[in-house]
C-alpha cells in the first residue's frame, strides 16, 4: 500500500495571495515554447532551463539528446525538466551529496520555483523517496498541481517572487542561499578554504606600473646600501720615500 502524501500548510497566509507587481527588470524572465519567435528563442530556453537545474552546465553536462527532441518537438518543456532531473549529473551532484532534506529543498526549489513552507513538508516529501525512490519524487513533483498551474506543459520553472536586492520586497536567488553541497560534504570535499594574506596587497593600473628601466625598480636596491664610506688607511710619513717618488724626466 502506498502511502499519501502527508498534508502540510503554508507558513503565512501571505503565500496563498496571488502577487500583484508592476514589470519591471528586477523581475525573472518567463521562457515558453508558446513565445518562441525565432530559432535563437529555443537556445535561450535550453539555456534558462540549464540554469534553473544546474545553475551551470559544463559541455559535459549537457543533455544532447534531451536538447534535441525538445528542438524538434517530440517533447515538452515539462518533459525536458524532468530529463535533467533525473539526470546522471544531477543525481550525482544534488542526491547523492546530500541528505534526503536537503534534497527536497533543493527540488522544491528548483522546480516549484519557491522555499519548502516548513519541515512538516520536508518529511513528506522525504518519505516519497523513501518509498518510490527519487524518480517517483521527480514525477509526483512534476505532476503536482502547483507545478502545472503555475509553469504547465511549455513553460520553464523560474523563482517566483524574486526582485533584487535592495528593492522593497524580494527573495535572494537559491543558489545564493542553498549551495549545491551540504555542510558535510563542502568540509569533506575541503572547500570552502579560508586563505590569510599577512601583506595587504594593492592595485596599480597598468599605465602607472614601472616600466623596465624606470629608476624606481632600483629603490629597494639602493636603500640597501651602506651610506658610510670605507675608513682611510693610515699612512706614516716615515715610511714614504720621497726621493723614489719625485718625478723625474729621463733622457
Amino acid at each position: 500500500m502506498t502511502i499519501p502524501l502527508l498534508n502540510y500548510s503554508p507558513t503565512t497566509q501571505n503565500q496563498r495571495v496571488a502577487l500583484y507587481a508592476v514589470a519591471r527588470e528586477a523581475q525573472e524572465r518567463i521562457y515558453s515554447t508558446d513565445d518562441l519567435l525565432s530559432a535563437s528563442d529555443i537556445g535561450n530556453l535550453i539555456e534558462a532551463a540549464y540554469r534553473q537545474i544546474f545553475f551551470h552546465a559544463f559541455a559535459a553536462d549537457r543533455e544532447v539528446a534531451l536538447e534535441s527532441q525538445l528542438r524538434s518537438g517530440q517533447i515538452t518543456v515539462r518533459d525536458f525538466i524532468r530529463g535533467l532531473l533525473l539526470s546522471n549529473t544531477y543525481i550525482n551532484s544534488f542526491y547523492n551529496l546530500n541528505s534526503n532534506y536537503r534534497f527536497v529543498e533543493q527540488c522544491v526549489q528548483r522546480v516549484l520555483g519557491r522555499d519548502v513552507y516548513s519541515d512538516r513538508e520536508k518529511i513528506a516529501w522525504s518519505i516519497v523517496i523513501a518509498t518510490k525512490g527519487v524518480k517517483g519524487f521527480i514525477n509526483e513533483l512534476l505532476d503536482s498541481p502547483e507545478y502545472l498551474e503555475n509553469f504547465g506543459e511549455n513553460i520553464v520553472p523560474y523563482q517566483r517572487r524574486r526582485l533584487i536586492p535592495g528593492r522593497a520586497t524580494g527573495e535572494t536567488p537559491f543558489n545564493i542561499r542553498s549551495p549545491r553541497y551540504d555542510a558535510y560534504y563542502r568540509a569533506k570535499l575541503g572547500f570552502p578554504q579560508n586563505i590569510w594574506q599577512t601583506v595587504v596587497q594593492s592595485f596599480r593600473p597598468p599605465e602607472k606600473q614601472p616600466r623596465p628601466g624606470d629608476p624606481t625598480l632600483f629603490l629597494d636596491m639602493a636603500q640597501g646600501l651602506s651610506s658610510r664610506g670605507n675608513a682611510p688607511t693610515p699612512v706614516s710619513t716615515a715610511n714614504l720615500d720621497f726621493l723614489n717618488k719625485v718625478p723625474y724626466r729621463q733622457r
